[in-house]
């Protein structure tokens, strides 16, 4: 086994009598579960709200490019 595991990790070790693994049934599980739902709903709430600021800015970016002019003394 290797080092680090601990005790009770071996292959019976979150298993039902019927030989499938149990899908968050612990206590532990159950709060890993809600950490994993609580951060992927915090990354969707940043999505919504930087995602309009991350398309003006690439709005405004495409403008200026186009407002620029396109021959200066370094591009000849």
């Amino acid at each position: 086994m290797p080092r680090g595991m601990g005790r009770g990790y071996d292959r019976s070790f979150g298993r039902r009598y019927y030989g499938y693994p149990v899908p968050f049934g612990g206590f532990y599980n159950l709060l890993d579960l809600l950490l994993l739902i609580g951060i992927l709903y915090t990354l969707v709430k940043i999505f919504f709200v930087a995602a309009p600021y991350a398309l003006a800015l690439a709005l405004l970016l495409t403008i200026r490019s186009f407002l620029r002019s396109r021959w200066t003394f370094w591009s000849l």
